[in-house]
């Protein structure tokens, strides 16, 4: 297969975990005989800094004319608070993600079993644990008109949802939940919000559709405690844009570190393939961040094209780092692997296949489910 991958590394250590997810690819080239060609274009705030804009128009361009972008992550600290910045880095996510048609992303959580101990939570808490958070992208309170007064005493943003929107990313949900363990929890605010309430109607007539499914319905504030009292009740969880974000972030650290967790957001047309974690500036340049959730970001793109076999591959050779500790710092504090050289063993480890198909495929922690 020949593939056109748009590579936006961004701010932070993400051109330093997309570097490694990269090498995972050429292996995979190298190994299974595909052509990958990258290329490479800025967003956020290397963008900021470059053009004086977030989202380019000729990264818009490279993003078009490719089959899939691998993106890094966005976000410097220095712009969070400067009124008088040109613009803010993750304007040019959002950009990306509305002119792309990326509605819905996808994060699968599941615990590693060779990282079970090092996870926050006692073992008997997420032994288990195996569910997909689906969060809606390009609609809700981030997207919607935003508004301050002149004398910057008043601010709001208006939270807007469509039952267009809400359907199409409801459908994928329901259809992953019927090929998994058959059960959707709706998480929202439907006590006190229209748009969730709106978002119960609108699931809940499709949902009619989907017999074999369960569904239920849980406030965000009882999703928070759950995913921390007994994440395991869940199989898939559908959202919305801002409770997305907050259950995806909360849901990363269950396996004992947010730099495993890799997710993919999809539409018609395009996919993009990012890890869940953010851009930690101040461990930039240190060789210490971890590359893994960028690398199953690549396993999860290959997936999406139908290269079971090849995401295999590079899901495997993650797991062969994990059982031989050969590790970043956030899971190992006595490691002395750095990024390059966790991502240097798995492409290694991707070239080396004599094994990828006699390992127990219920080892393997991506499925297919995971992508629609």
């Amino acid at each position: 297969m020949e593939l056109n991958i748009a590579v936006l590394s961004g701010d932070g250590i993400g051109p330093e975990v997309t570097k490694q997810a990269i090498k995972s690819l050429q292996a995979v080239e190298d190994t299974f005989g595909h052509q990958f060609h990258f290329t490479d274009a800025l967003v956020g705030a290397a963008a900021i800094e470059a053009s004086g804009n977030p989202f380019p128009e000729e990264t818009l361009k490279i993003c078009k004319s490719s089959e899939a972008v691998l993106l890094g992550t966005i976000s410097e600290t220095s712009y969070v608070d400067n009124s008088k910045a040109k613009g803010r880095p993750e304007q040019g996510i959002h950009e990306l993600r509305k002119s792309l048609g990326l509605h819905s992303n996808i994060q699968p959580v599941k615990v590693f079993p060779t990282l079970i101990d090092k996870s926050p939570l006692k073992k008997k808490i997420i032994s288990g644990t195996d569910f997909v958070i689906y969060r809606e992208l390009t609609g809700g309170i981030y997207f919607g008109k935003k508004e301050l007064n002149a004398e910057q005493t008043q601010a709001s943003d208006l939270c807007t949802y469509t039952e267009e929107e809400i359907s199409r990313i409801s459908h994928m949900a329901l259809k992953d939940a019927k090929g998994r363990r058959k059960k959707l929890t709706l998480v929202d605010k439907a006590n006190v919000l229209e748009s969730s309430r709106l978002w119960r109607r609108v699931v809940k007539k499709i949902a009619a559709s989907y017999p074999e499914v369960s569904l239920e319905y849980m406030f965000v504030d009882d999703a928070v405690k759950q995913l921390i009292l007994n994440p395991a009740q869940f199989d898939v969880i559908l959202t919305g844009n801002l409770f997305g974000d907050i259950l995806s972030d909360q849901g990363s650290v269950i396996g004992g570190s947010i730099g495993l967790l890799p997710s993919a957001s999809v539409g018609e047309d395009h996919a993009m393939f990012e890890p869940v974690h953010g851009s930690f500036p101040e461990s930039r340049g240190k060789d210490i961040a971890n590359p893994i959730a960028s690398i199953l970001s690549a396993a999860m793109l290959l997936d999406h094209f139908g290269l079971d076999e090849e995401s295999r591959a590079v899901v495997i050779a993650v797991l062969r780092a994990m059982k031989r500790d050969i590790v970043t710092p956030d899971l190992e504090p006595t490691s002395k692997y750095g990024t390059d050289d966790v991502g240097d063993f798995i492409a290694a480890q991707v070239r080396d296949s004599e094994e990828h198909l006699t390992l127990n495929r219920e080892n393997i922690w991506l499925g297919k489910s995971t992508i629609i």
